[in-house]
């Protein structure tokens, strides 16, 4: 692992798993250390050349739906030491808001989404990576709450688009990347036990990088 770069760390697992709270807890234990989040879902393609339409057929859950090129120059730059102007996505418009966020670099980057491990490139940028392993059946469950109570979805367009775009593509693209993963995390955020051993690495990894 070098140590005259900042350190990347790759967060992956199915939809519902419990990779963004993990994220969000080894975060929480460094907010006053030099470290953030860049979250894959902010790279979803522009799609502002197709009719509105077209954009409502989107499959989120493929990695063709990434702009998965945009990330990779943005991580490699946020290694050399270079601000990046994140993307941000409008969803209700189904394209790349004309916004974007500012994005210093830091010391330590924490990847976080659903297909992160996917690609070789992406994947070769990484020091860590870790896979939040949940049964689908808890997965599932927390996506019909979120979906139902935080976007107002009916139960049957829930588990209608769980059965005919999640679980597919959860099979076909994000499970196999299981095997890319250095830590396969169960249980996500209620797997405290995993996630200290965690913050305890990268604690680690920031003094040697302080002797410097």
């Amino acid at each position: 692992m070098g140590k005259n770069k900042p350190v990347v760390i790759g967060i992956t697992g199915g939809s519902g798993s419990g990779k963004t709270t993990v994220t969000q807890e080894i975060f929480d234990q460094f907010r006053d250390k030099s470290i953030l989040i860049i979250e894959q879902d902010y790279y979803y393609k522009d799609q502002s050349h197709l009719p509105f339409e077209e954009r409502l057929k989107t499959n989120y859950d493929h990695p063709l739906a990434f702009d998965t090129d945009l990330l990779i120059t943005h991580v490699s730059k946020l290694l050399n030491y270079e601000p990046i102007e994140k993307p941000v996505y409008d969803y209700t418009q189904h394209t790349r808001s004309s916004e974007t966020i500012h994005v210093e670099p830091k010391e330590v980057i924490i990847l976080e989404g659903i297909l992160v491990l996917e690609d070789e490139r992406l994947r070769n940028l990484m020091d860590i990576k870790i896979f939040v392993d949940t049964d689908s059946d808890l997965r599932i469950l927390r996506r019909l709450v979120r979906d139902i109570n935080e976007r107002e979805r009916s139960l049957e367009s829930v588990i209608d688009q769980y059965v005919n775009v999640v679980r597919p593509m959860h099979n076909q693209f994000i499970e196999p990347t299981k095997r890319y993963a250095d830590v396969i995390l169960p249980e996500g955020g209620q797997n405290h036990v995993a996630i200290d051993l965690m913050v305890t690495k990268i604690h680690m990894i920031l003094q040697e990088k302080a002797i410097l």
